[in-house]
């Protein structure tokens, strides 16, 4: 179905999905301040951003003409829909995107939308776990899960005989993110680990996004040492480039991943790591399981069926 291109106000919360969120055919106008502070950076870093992402500074929000409004932190949420936001604008179409499962407590913890009362704001989540975990209330729901767009090509080699892993702030951030499953894991197999301040925890630093497939694509395999959190990017991105993952058996991962078809999942890290044992032993193995997963993200997580449920999304609170 062919929808009206829309004006969408939102804010540079996570980088690389908003740059997915992006292929969706409208124009995206991206909340700046003057100090570019946390997710007021605007159309900021290496990634491609088209001729549909403009930047908007907040002292101009309220003069504006927005179709919708897509908020996706508590930060915009609490503030900026208060501070610069027009009344008109904060009673217009709106759709919250939360980004992670509930931190507070996995099953009774009420979203912070529906505990507002407002039920004309479209909840969206992005995995089906999320949507069961959190506590929407009257809010309506949906779920779209994510879209892949490679930013520069990338194939899998797997000579590099070691895992690799992706965490950001994996330091600070602790077991929920499995700081401890992490080096337990890199005690008996070899790992890199690459991601903001992984240097701290004794990694390998970040690598652009741009670079990241290939440099996933050169290793064995891509571990997931993650409890707690939502279908991780890279993850995915792995799989687009047919690395092969083994992971906790946790949140979505457990429907994406079905093990010892298309990579593994356990909650038993001793299982993990002989699994991961016998990728770095068998690189045949390796690359067969690494194309099983190639293809359950070419088919369930394409650029194209993303753009389209975004579409539909906006369609459906903009009338």
């Amino acid at each position: 179905m062919k929808h009206r291109r829309l004006r969408i106000l939102t804010w540079h919360v996570h980088g690389n999905y908003l740059w997915y969120l992006t292929q969706a055919p409208h124009d995206f106008f991206l909340a700046t301040d003057a100090a570019r502070s946390m997710h007021h950076g605007g159309a900021s870093g290496i990634l491609p951003w088209g001729p549909n992402v403009h930047e908007v500074p907040v002292e101009r929000i309220a003069a504006e003409r927005f179709d919708a409004v897509l908020y996706q932190s508590r930060h915009e949420w609490d503030g900026d829909r208060h501070r610069y936001l027009s009344e008109a604008q904060r009673r217009g179409p709106a759709l919250y995107l939360e980004h992670d499962p509930p931190q507070e407590h996995p099953v009774d913890q009420r979203h912070w939308v529906a505990a507002e009362g407002e039920p004309n704001v479209l909840l969206v989540h992005c995995t089906p776990f999320n949507a069961l975990m959190w506590d929407a209330g009257r809010s309506p729901v949906r779920v779209i899960e994510h879209g892949i767009q490679l930013l520069q090509p990338a194939h899998y080699s797997g000579h590099v005989a070691r895992g690799v892993v992706v965490v950001n702030n994996l330091g600070v951030r602790g077991r929920r993110l499995g700081l401890d499953v992490y080096r337990a894991a890199a005690e008996r197999v070899p790992l890199a680990l690459y991601g903001m301040a992984s240097h701290e925890v004794g990694g390998d630093g970040e690598v652009p996004n741009d670079r990241l497939p290939g440099t996933m694509a050169a290793h064995r395999f891509f571990f997931n040492p993650i409890r707690w959190t939502s279908l991780g990017l890279a993850v995915l991105e792995a799989m687009m480039v047919g690395v092969p993952v083994v992971g906790l058996a946790t949140t979505e991962l457990a429907s994406v991943i079905r093990d010892g078809e298309n990579g593994f999942v356990d909650t038993r890290l001793d299982r993990l790591v002989d699994c991961m044992q016998r990728l770095l032993d068998d690189p045949q193995l390796a690359r067969e399981l690494g194309t099983a997963g190639q293809r359950t993200a070419r088919e369930r997580f394409g650029i194209e069926r993303f753009a389209a449920d975004w579409s539909d999304a906006f369609a459906s609170v903009t009338g």
